[in-house]
């Protein structure tokens, strides 16, 4: 490489906005529908959103009320190379829209059904085009699976960090030790020895987490979020995610009215088990009535906000830091790079330093000033939180409301514009490499995920031909795939 061309990459490498970064977030921008264009909105100023897979591994082994999945899942078999050849495929497509970074859930059925190498090289492969990858799992796994996914066939750390979203609520069925959960506190023990495993991870391998606890909600349960609000407060989760139950996917598993589960409501609890409002109002992701969610930093209880849409110096800072800084990637980069980054950021806007340093001074008061939270830091109980409701919508007026958006076609029946202007301003997508299209997520679960889980069904039989043997279980005949489990 000449001297030149090595400097050109130096200096790419510490610009603080990646050109590509730029295009693809006024893409993204441009993209929005115009109700969404709002200044509070992040994605296509800092964001393009977040971004999943899809038909790869759609088995799972416990069963949900509702369950989001069609009635198909189940009977397509894991299998390691696909889910890597096709995650792989999907991610480039990805990376040639969205950009050079973007979070991505790893996400399908149960992740840790995957065989722990074809695991890690998926998230490898999905690291290798810079997506942050987030395994989405029922957390039902033991902790020598967790080891052998995040180090290599050497024994040595494959990862400097790993993200984990863990779903736990009193509507699965089929955990080990609590196969019907009566209550939501029943389900804290395994709680808290899922998060612990990460504890001992870091301790034994040197290798970092980010957890985050996911709980659907329903009637059954909505009242019980304030508890566990509290509970998993005390463990160590770095986001709590809620989503009141849609009708989507296995219509055998719904059982109650989820109508009556409202974002507000769920947020209302939300905020009782913090024991304090949750501001969430500075900024958005997408489409209000799809997303809430506040960020902030736990000082030994208390919840001190980053933003206050109530406090115009944290408005006017957040409008600064957005044009100026917005598109800057801060994870997976070299210390140097990244300090380098920063120093050429503020020296381009030496301007912003006072208000971003009054900020700063705005959530330590928050936090109870500089002395509790230099004891709180003392004592280890400083950490950032996220506080995140999503609400998916019901596959009868996404089906027809994707339709008309696929032939150019805007509804004029309200709930069906609704629909189709919250699928326009979804934050969350699917790529679909045969037809370089990115597809919202309740489109995907409403319309693509039940043809293409029967397509599965033959590429992926699940169970080969010769392997069906049968087994007695509680007086029934059970049909066994080759991996043990009953179908």
């Amino acid at each position: 490489m000449s001297i030149a061309a090595f400097a050109r990459r130096i200096e790419l490498q510490t610009r603080p906005i990646h050109p590509e970064t730029e295009a693809a977030l006024q893409k993204r921008w441009a993209e929005l529908p115009e109700h969404a264009r709002t200044p509070e909105q992040l994605l296509g100023k800092c964001a393009v959103g977040c971004e999943g897979t899809h038909g790869v591994f759609p088995k799972c082994n416990l069963t949900c009320s509702p369950c989001y999945h069609s009635a198909d899942a189940n009977k397509v078999r894991i299998d390691g190379d696909h889910t890597v050849t096709e995650v792989t495929k999907q991610m480039a497509l990805l990376r040639q829209i969205r950009g050079p970074r973007a979070h991505a859930q790893l996400i399908g059925g149960e992740v840790s059904l995957l065989p722990p190498k074809a695991h890690r090289d998926t998230l490898k492969a999905m690291r290798a085009v810079g997506r942050e990858p987030m395994s989405m799992t029922h957390g039902d796994f033991d902790y020598d699976y967790l080891l052998d996914v995040v180090l290599d066939d050497d024994g040595k750390p494959a990862f400097e960090k790993v993200s984990f979203a863990a779903h736990f609520d009193s509507l699965m069925r089929g955990r080990r030790g609590a196969v019907r959960p009566r209550s939501e506190a029943e389900l804290n023990p395994f709680r808290e020895k899922f998060a612990e495993m990460f504890i001992d991870l870091k301790k034994q391998t040197g290798v970092k987490s980010y957890l985050a606890h996911n709980m659907t909600v329903t009637p059954t349960n909505l009242d019980e979020v304030e508890q566990v609000t509290r509970d998993v407060l005390g463990m160590r989760y770095d986001m709590m995610s809620f989503q009141p139950a849609a009708f989507i996917g296995d219509d055998r598993r719904w059982k109650e009215n989820f109508e009556e589960v409202t974002i507000d409501a769920v947020w209302d609890r939300i905020e009782a088990g913090a024991g304090q409002k949750l501001p969430h109002k500075a900024v958005q992701f997408g489409d209000p009535r799809c997303n809430r969610h506040t960020v902030g930093v736990m000082v030994d209880g208390r919840f001190a906000s980053v933003l206050d849409a109530d406090e115009p110096k944290d408005i006017a800072a957040r409008d600064r830091f957005l044009k100026h800084y917005g598109g800057m990637i801060f994870g997976d980069i070299p210390r140097w790079a990244l300090t380098v980054k920063v120093i050429r950021a503020i020296l381009s806007h030496p301007q912003d330093l006072p208000p971003l340093i009054g900020l700063m001074s705005r959530i330590v008061k928050r936090g109870g000033g500089l002395r509790a939270v230099i004891r709180a830091a003392r004592k280890g109980k400083v950490s950032f939180k996220t506080f995140v409701v999503h609400n998916f919508m019901d596959a009868e007026q996404v089906k027809p409301a994707w339709d008309m958006m696929k032939k150019g076609i805007v509804s004029d029946d309200p709930k069906l514009k609704e629909t189709q202007e919250r699928l326009g301003a979804c934050m969350y997508a699917m790529s679909h490499p045969e037809t370089g299209e990115l597809v919202p997520a309740c489109a995907q679960h409403s319309v693509l995920d039940p043809i293409e889980n029967i397509g599965l069904r033959t590429l992926l039989p699940l169970e080969p031909k010769g392997e069906r043997r049968t087994g007695i279980s509680n007086g029934k005949v059970d049909e066994l795939v080759s991996d043990g489990s009953r179908w």
